[in-house]
C-alpha cells in the first residue's frame, strides 16, 4: 500500500509547487506591468533619435521647408563645444545627403562658410554610405561599390577644403573623416596620423573614439586585439565624465555579444567594465550629446548580469529613442529594446514578490 501512496504523495507535491510557480508567475507579470505603466510600447519608440532634442528637431523641419538659417544659426551656438557641434553637423549633412537644395543656396549666400563646407562633405559620406547599403560585401554590387569609392574621394577634397576654413582648434573635420577612411580601408599609417589631427584639437571626443573603434574592429580595418587596445587605452587616460570608460565595453559587444553565453556578461572583468562605464555616465554633463547612446548599452548589460533595478534606472532615462547600439543591429530595434526591458522588469518585479 505504501509504495502506492509514496507516488501519489510526489505527484501532489510536485503539483503543488507548479500551481504556486504560477500563482507567482503571474503575480510578477501583473506587477511588471504596474511597475512599467509610465514605460512606451514598442510602436511609440523612435528609431531615428537616441534622447529627444528640440533643437534638432526645429533644424530638420526648417530644412524640410528649404530654410537653411536655422541649422547656421544652431552651428554658430554650438561655439566650441565640438561634441556639440560634430552631433549636429551629422545630423544636418544626413538630411543634404537627400537633397541638398537647402545646402547649395546657402553657399550661394555665404561664400567660404566654414559651416556649410563641413556640413556639405559629411554629406558626401552620408551619401556614400547610402549607395553603398547596408549589406555584406558578398551581397553589395561592383555598381555600388564604384559609386560608394567614387564619391567618398569626391568627400576627401571636400573636407580638406573644410579643414582650410575651419576654426584652428575645431576636430569636426578631421574626426568626421574617419568613417571615410573605414570605407576606403584607408592604411593604418593613414588613420594614426588623422587620428593626430584629432586628438590634437579634442583629445577625449566620444564620437571621434567612437568612429575610430569602428575602424579598428574585426569587421572593418583592424581585429578584435587592436579595438581592445585601442578601447582599454582610451579608457584608461580620459577625464571623469568624458564617457570613452564605455569603450570596451563597447568593443567587447562588437567582438564577443554573438558567441558568449549570457552568463559572461557577470565575469569580475564585465562587472568592472560596467562599474566604470556607471561611474563616468554619473559624472557626465546632462547635455552631453552621447550620454543617451551610453545608457542604452548600459541597460542591456546589467539586464544580462541580472541588476535589474539598476538595469531600468537606465532604461527609464532613455526610452522612447531606441537609435543606439545594441538596438540598432536588430531588424527591429524597437521590439529588440522593449523585449529585453521586459527582462528587467519582471526580474523587479520577482525580486519585490521574493522579498
Amino acid at each position: 500500500m505504501s509504495g502506492k501512496i509514496l507516488p501519489l504523495v510526489f505527484i501532489i507535491v510536485m503539483l503543488c509547487f507548479w500551481l504556486r510557480s504560477k500563482r507567482l508567475a503571474r503575480r510578477a507579470e501583473r506587477l511588471a506591468s504596474e511597475i512599467g505603466t509610465d514605460l512606451l510600447p514598442p510602436e511609440r519608440q523612435r528609431t531615428d533619435r537616441t534622447y529627444p532634442d528640440p533643437e534638432a528637431e526645429a533644424v530638420l523641419a526648417a530644412l524640410s521647408r528649404g530654410d537653411w538659417q536655422p541649422a547656421a544659426q544652431a552651428l554658430t551656438a554650438a561655439g566650441t563645444d565640438w561634441e556639440r557641434r560634430s552631433y549636429l553637423v551629422a545630423v544636418i549633412g544626413r538630411r543634404a545627403a537627400d537633397d541638398d537644395t537647402w545646402l547649395r543656396a546657402w553657399q550661394a549666400a555665404r561664400p567660404g562658410d566654414p559651416d556649410a563646407a563641413v556640413v556639405h562633405a559629411n554629406a558626401k559620406v552620408s551619401l556614400a554610405w547610402q549607395i553603398r547599403g547596408g549589406a555584406w560585401a558578398e551581397d553589395t554590387s561592383a555598381e555600388q561599390f564604384a559609386g560608394f569609392h567614387r564619391v567618398l574621394n569626391e568627400a576627401k577634397e571636400d573636407f580638406d577644403r573644410a579643414a582650410a576654413l575651419a576654426h584652428p582648434g575645431d576636430p569636426t573635420p578631421y574626426l568626421l573623416q574617419i568613417p571615410l577612411y573605414m570605407g576606403l580601408s584607408a592604411p593604418h599609417e593613414a588613420l594614426h596620423e588623422l587620428w593626430g589631427q584629432v586628438t590634437a584639437r579634442a583629445p577625449y571626443h566620444y564620437q571621434a573614439h567612437w568612429y575610430a573603434l569602428q575602424y579598428w574592429s574585426a569587421k572593418w580595418c583592424g581585429s578584435a586585439d587592436l579595438a581592445r587596445n585601442f578601447a582599454a587605452q582610451a579608457a584608461a587616460t580620459a577625464p571623469h565624465g568624458s564617457l570613452l570608460t564605455m569603450f570596451p565595453l563597447v568593443s567587447w559587444y562588437e567582438h564577443n555579444d554573438d558567441d558568449a553565453p549570457d552568463e559572461a556578461y557577470g565575469w569580475p572583468e564585465m562587472m568592472e567594465l560596467t562599474e566604470a562605464a556607471l561611474a563616468d555616465v554619473a559624472a557626465a554633463r546632462p547635455d552631453h550629446p552621447r550620454v543617451a547612446e551610453v545608457r542604452h548599452l548600459l541597460a542591456y548589460c546589467l539586464t544580462k548580469q541580472g541588476r535589474h533595478e539598476a538595469a531600468l534606472e537606465q532604461f527609464r532615462l532613455v526610452d522612447g529613442y531606441v537609435a543606439a547600439l545594441p538596438w540598432r543591429y536588430y531588424a527591429s530595434p524597437a521590439e529588440a529594446y522593449c523585449g529585453v526591458r521586459d527582462v528587467a522588469l519582471k526580474g523587479v518585479a520577482a525580486s519585490k514578490i521574493v522579498s
